[in-house]
């Protein structure tokens, strides 16, 4: 492939810094420029050798004529200002999840993407895991028949620091947001309605901050199915990511990632490795794969695989689940703005 996407990045916190080497690695990528209010942090590292252009200004990338793609990695809140800047100027929009914290935003950003020819991906990358793909690919088949439930267990190894519990918008919108997606692009189906029972078990800073640390999530898909989500923000053995779909022919089934599949067994104990410890391990091909994938989009003017309606139906699960959660019931789906 000789051509290539002329990017620039806004925000070079942790989501930054990996989209950045990810896209330096990769052949359908030029990295132009890097956009952070803050950049001392990168001056100790490679990427001021190999990014032509590090500002503190983004409206530079955005007025670039050179710059084809914009990744948003900024903070939330600015999420959808930078999308309408973007869109506006004809530039292709990778944005990380959520879009934003407020759903009358989100809708509102895409009535400006639909107004504009150009391509929007969220960051969905558990849908670019190729455990994940070839579980979904399953079920699209019809090997396991019709899904009857969906079951998704996602846990973090530790909790995050207070700082990032309060600007991270609760669990449902910051973690859980990715297993919305998940259920959705495994089921296929619209979701009805969401229960949602949690607490704050693992730390009392969730509590002091108006927040949870584990919850247990039930959905009810248009077509009758269900669907089971179970959060925990501490995991001690390690990052824990499973999913299961079973139909009415059979099962499929995606285990934890492990550094090696050695198990030992002696007349003692039976022990194996513990799951990789974070997303950036047990993730880091799906980031790579979902970069190439949206430079594949562009260069090939191909659909992208996680649409800016995902990123909205996302938003919408999160709201209703926080919902369910605050008020103890059962939130219908439709009671969400869309």
């Amino acid at each position: 492939m000789n051509k290539k996407v002329t990017a620039g990045i806004i925000g070079a916190g942790r989501i930054g810094q990996l989209h950045a080497h990810n896209m330096l690695l990769s052949n359908r990528f030029h990295l132009k420029t890097i956009s952070d209010v803050y950049t001392d942090h990168l001056q100790k590292t490679d990427f001021l050798q190999a990014v032509p252009h590090i500002t503190n200004h983004a409206d530079e990338l955005l007025r670039d004529p050179e710059i084809d793609a914009i990744f948003i990695c900024s903070s939330t809140d600015t999420h959808t200002d930078f999308i309408t800047k973007a869109a506006q100027n004809n530039k292709h929009i990778f944005c990380e999840k959520p879009i934003s914290f407020d759903i009358e935003e989100t809708i509102r950003a895409l009535e400006t993407i639909k107004a504009h020819n150009i391509k929007f991906q969220v960051g969905f990358n558990r849908r670019f895991d190729h455990h994940f793909r070839k579980a979904h690919d399953v079920v699209r088949s019809g090997e396991i028949g019709t899904p009857h439930i969906i079951k998704i267990t996602s846990r973090d190894p530790e909790a995050p620091p207070e700082a990032y519990i309060q600007r991270s918008g609760g669990l449902f919108i910051d973690m859980t947001i990715h297993d919305f997606d998940m259920i959705r692009y495994l089921s296929g189906q619209p979701i009805k309605n969401i229960t949602v029972k949690a607490a704050s078990l693992v730390d009392e800073t969730f509590s002091r901050n108006d927040d949870v640390d584990t919850a247990i999530i039930t959905v009810t898909f248009a077509d009758g199915s269900l669907g089971v989500i179970d959060n925990s923000r501490q995991a001690v053995y390690g990052y824990d990511q499973r999913i299961e779909v079973f139909g009415n022919q059979g099962m499929v089934q995606v285990e934890n990632e492990k550094p090696t599949n050695v198990k030992i067994s002696t007349t003692t104990s039976v022990t194996e490795d513990k799951p990789k410890h974070f997303f950036l391990e047990r993730y880091n091909q799906g980031y790579i794969d979902e970069i190439n994938t949206f430079a594949q989009s562009i260069l090939n003017n191909e659909p992208v695989l996680a649409q800016f309606e995902d990123g909205l139906q996302a938003e919408r699960l999160a709201l209703a689940a926080k919902i369910s959660w605050q008020e103890n019931r059962t939130v219908e789906l439709n009671e969400v703005p869309l």
